[in-house]
């Protein structure tokens, strides 16, 4: 049983990222689009998908997925999963910015720079990173 929870854990995971990886990028051309253009409206509908339809249930499946884990491995105590917990939190916090995100481009008021959608980006980035490492090298 924990076998299969890691291996859906893991696929979780990868959806959860692959779309906090993506939904920026689509930020970084919404903000390059004007309001109300056609390249807009076609925005709005990829971001309200991939929000919807993957990111949301994917990080709700890791979550789920994860817990379940920590509990049937008794891994509560473990410092490096605590240190995990905490930026996955910190990514889980970043998922709700980006709801406030969409929802500001979907009202056409969004106030930010494509500039600051290349640089939101790139702290998903930093946390997987983090995390793949605290869970496969187990540093402490």
């Amino acid at each position: 049983m924990y076998l299969w929870l890691k291996a859906l854990h893991i696929i979780s995971v990868i959806a959860w990222m692959a779309g906090m990886l993506y939904l920026p990028r689509l930020f970084v051309y919404h903000a390059e689009a004007g309001p109300n253009s056609p390249q807009s409206a076609t925005f709005k509908v990829m971001e309200r998908r991939l929000l919807k339809a993957i990111i949301n249930p994917a990080m709700i499946a890791t979550w789920g997925f994860g817990l379940a884990l920590v509990w049937l491995g008794g891994w509560h105590t473990a410092h490096w999963l605590q240190v995990k917990f905490v930026i996955v939190v910190g990514l889980s916090a970043l998922h709700g910015l980006f709801v406030r995100h969409w929802r500001a481009f979907a009202e056409d008021r969004n106030p930010h720079s494509a500039r600051y959608f290349r640089i939101i980006n790139e702290v998903v980035t930093l946390g997987l990173v983090a995390i793949v490492i605290l869970a496969v090298v187990k540093p402490f």
